[in-house]
């Protein structure tokens, strides 16, 4: 595992952290193996049930290296920024994500990824392709126009325009925005809370969120069948009985 990312584990909570802070966590093809990697081994381990992604030093990531990119070898099937592309639609685990200061191009894409987003107030996002004469990744032309519609989503990758923390909270790309040097704290803390509930529930229910059903009538279905399997559970009768064991009298 390469020193520039950072992998940590307790409570039930994976921490991957980019620690490359004198490029401003600019991300090479080594440190995109090694976060491959790191997910990987999250998603693997039953003691895992979140995954807390951040960024040492005065930012969250400023993106890609270009440098390395340049000097890099086609996109092929294993090179390592498309494998680690390919990865975050399949994270079954809850991923939480703190970012401040410079977060820029896949440092936001991935954030469409997440399930919760912690941002300091310092945070400002942007996605930069077009300028650089690139195309955006990571499936954000598909899924920032879902989250803030298609004029907005246009603005944000056409034109690269820069989110402040607050905006990127209105529009839904971040839950929570925090005072300066406390959105790892925060986010921890959210991530501990997580993932002291029921692991299958948790799944299930992410599977749910991101699923893509055609209509309500279908997603009640899946809902449904869903529920169905939970019900029949031992994580559902052990909580059941432990609510049951709070709520009589005395």
């Amino acid at each position: 595992m390469s020193d520039q990312i950072l992998v940590s584990q307790s409570d039930g909570v994976c921490e991957v952290r980019l620690n490359r802070p004198e490029k401003r966590n600019a991300i090479t093809l080594a440190m995109y193996d090694a976060l491959s990697h790191a997910l990987m081994q999250a998603e693997a381990d039953e003691s895992v049930q979140v995954i807390l992604i951040s960024g040492a030093g005065a930012g969250f990531t400023a993106g890609n290296d270009i440098l390395d990119f340049l000097n890099s070898a086609a996109l092929d099937p294993e090179h390592g920024a498309p494998r680690f592309l390919r990865l975050l639609p399949k994270l079954r685990k809850i991923v939480v994500a703190a970012i401040h200061g410079s977060t820029v191009g896949i440092g936001v894409t991935m954030l469409l990824h997440c399930d919760l987003v912690i941002a300091a107030r310092s945070a400002r996002l942007s996605m930069p392709f077009v300028r650089l004469g690139l195309v955006p990744e990571a499936a954000s032309s598909l899924l920032l126009p879902r989250l803030v519609g298609h004029q907005r989503a246009a603005e944000l990758l056409l034109l690269g325009s820069v989110m402040d923390a607050d905006t990127a909270c209105r529009l839904g790309l971040v839950n929570r925005v925090t005072e300066e040097g406390t959105q790892l704290d925060e986010a921890r803390a959210m991530a501990r809370a997580v993932a002291q509930l029921p692991a299958g529930a948790l799944r299930a229910t992410k599977e749910l969120l991101r699923a893509e059903s055609s209509s309500a009538e279908v997603r009640i279905e899946e809902e449904l069948q869903a529920f169905a399997a939970r019900l029949a559970s031992e994580e559902f009768k052990a909580a059941a009985q432990a609510f049951l064991a709070k709520s009589r009298p005395g």
